[in-house]
């Protein structure tokens, strides 16, 4: 169990990413690399703000100590609280029926409050593709991190500073559907690896359009499943920086 007063332990973090398959994490120490193995649990549906906080628990009971905790999360998040989490309120994953109830408890769900609680340490909450773009960048111009995984997140860096976060992922991409309807997983599978390809190959010369990106970085789950139908540059972030990326959260002044 991680202690409750830990000022005689070197800073660490417990970094925790969340995903719609899976929650991962482990305890990141002061170099910034894991102190053990990442451990994953499974997320199974319906999942409910308690069954994420039973499954942190599990991670830190089987990690290092930690003196914090960072929480990347597949949603819009504020002040520590979550404002949307649009894999979770559905009944039996993505693309389902949205559950009316699990709405309810999603919405507002104060996470670092309930995990200072639970493990007795302060917690830093963000979007997941912000913290995974937290260890990627270099911190030079404006640069843009596109995660597909389960769903699509995006984030924005100028000059190595975290930028307020859109949900480009619920805003309409092509034909009336969505980043998430476009190129989320359900949809891959669908397509197959080369259509699906081609088309976050649109989707970049959109954003690029939109921002005008000095760089771009790609990363989640399926960024191993692009073909050679994506022809833009950019580079692959390793999956690994959703962990790594939640100590660098507290090296933020502020979160935006």
């Amino acid at each position: 169990m991680v202690p409750a007063t830990s000022e005689a332990i070197s800073p660490s973090t417990l970094c925790i990413d969340v995903g719609g398959s899976g929650v991962k994490g482990g305890t990141v120490g002061e170099e910034g690399a894991l102190l053990a193995d990442r451990i994953r649990i499974p997320v199974t549906y319906p999942f409910s703000p308690d069954k994420l906080v039973e499954a942190i628990q599990t991670i830190a009971g089987q990690s290092p100590p930690a003196t914090r905790v960072a929480v990347g999360f597949p949603g819009m998040v504020r002040a520590g609280r979550i404002l949307s989490a649009p894999h979770f309120v559905t009944r039996t994953g993505p693309g389902s029926a949205i559950d009316s109830e699990l709405a309810r408890n999603w919405d507002g769900f104060d996470l670092c409050g309930r995990l200072r609680e639970t493990l007795g340490l302060t917690t830093r909450l963000a979007n997941d593709a912000d913290v995974q773009g937290l260890a990627a960048i270099t911190g030079r111009g404006l640069e843009v991190v596109l995660t597909l995984g389960t769903g699509v997140g995006t984030a924005l860096f100028l000059d190595g500073a975290l930028a307020p976060h859109l949900e480009l992922a619920h805003h309409p991409l092509r034909k009336g559907k969505s980043y998430n309807e476009v190129l989320g997983e359900a949809a891959r599978a669908r397509a197959g690896d080369h259509k699906w390809s081609a088309r976050v190959n649109e989707t970049v010369l959109v954003v690029r359009a939109l921002t005008f990106y000095d760089r771009l970085f790609i990363g989640g789950g399926n960024a191993r499943r692009l073909t050679k139908a994506f022809r833009q540059q950019a580079t692959i972030i390793d999956n690994a920086d959703g962990i790594l990326g939640g100590a660098k959260l507290w090296s933020l002044v502020r979160l935006p």
